[in-house]
């Protein structure tokens, strides 16, 4: 008897365990663009001008912009918002990062982002752009929805990045 309640309370202590929060998850693309990387940078660089060059983004408005510090909101297509905060700006390093403050998890399955956009050269006179980002699934529970969960998350950053990347390309190639 007594040894069945030890394999009990072994069994029911190491149930917690195997349930846990999310893990942080990254996505990384690339895509290489015909054009030099001050243009290309340019075009990056300028933060309230993402709906110039992303397709899945309607409008983008800027707010509280300082040579430091700004915010975003984003307007995309099918009708959902974000706000995102400027981190750096380092144009000697064409490097652009910023985080999402507002998330909507209606419109986007992630609870929380930061990215990062740089530009270096390529052969040709030509640019590598490179977007990278961490995040957490929209759902940080232990038992997410399919359309909240890790998956959710790494397919909608990754087309998100996808389709920024080849509007860019074609913006930037049209030129």
């Amino acid at each position: 008897m007594n040894r069945l309640l030890l394999i009990a309370a072994l069994l029911l202590s190491s149930a917690p365990v195997s349930a846990h929060g999310p893990t942080p998850q990254k996505v990384e693309e690339s895509v290489v663009i015909a054009a030099t990387p001050a243009l290309v940078w340019g075009m990056i660089a300028d933060f309230a001008g993402l709906a110039g060059w992303h397709p899945l983004v309607a409008a983008c408005t800027v707010a509280a912009e300082t040579a430091s510090n700004a915010e975003r909101t984003l307007t995309l297509r099918d009708g959902g918002m974000l706000v995102e905060s400027l981190d750096e700006l380092n144009a000697g390093g064409h490097s652009l990062s910023y985080r999402l403050i507002k998330p909507n998890l209606e419109a986007f399955p992630v609870s929380f982002y930061s990215a990062t956009l740089t530009v270096s050269e390529a052969p040709d006179n030509g640019s590598m752009v490179r977007w990278s980002a961490r995040f957490y699934r929209g759902d940080t529970g232990n038992y997410p929805p399919e359309t909240l969960d890790d998956t959710a998350a790494q397919t909608a950053m990754a087309n998100f990045m996808q389709a920024g990347l080849a509007g860019l390309k074609e913006k930037m190639e049209r030129r």
